[in-house]
């Protein structure tokens, strides 16, 4: 594999905390970043959800949402669910609504 030097500013104190939290869970800062890379590319699009706190916050950490994002990816794959449109997936749910509605009707 070809690779390539990427080089970012962080604050030190931000660096630190991030490098402890990694450690914790068996990672380095460099695999957390590749991690959140390769899900950005794959949805398109940052794989969490960016807002501003509202002091209620119960939103998941970036860790979290891109753990969840890659479970989410496996599934679908596994599933053979990866490669569905839109259209497909609306499909799939009007026709699991359609024999609910069926089943309800004979019980």
């Amino acid at each position: 594999m070809d690779t390539t030097d990427l080089s970012i500013r962080i604050d030190r104190g931000l660096k630190d905390e991030a490098d402890n939290m990694f450690n914790e869970m068996g990672l380095n800062l460099t695999t957390a970043i590749i991690i959140f890379v390769k899900q950005a590319i794959r949805q398109k699009k940052i794989p969490f959800e960016i807002a501003l706190e509202t002091g209620n916050d119960k939103s998941l950490s970036m860790f979290d949402a891109m753990a969840a994002s890659e479970r989410i990816w496996e599934n679908a794959v596994r599933t053979g669910t990866a490669g569905m449109s839109m259209e497909d997936i609306d499909a799939e749910i009007q026709a699991a609504r359609s024999e609910r509605k069926t089943k309800g009707a004979r019980a």
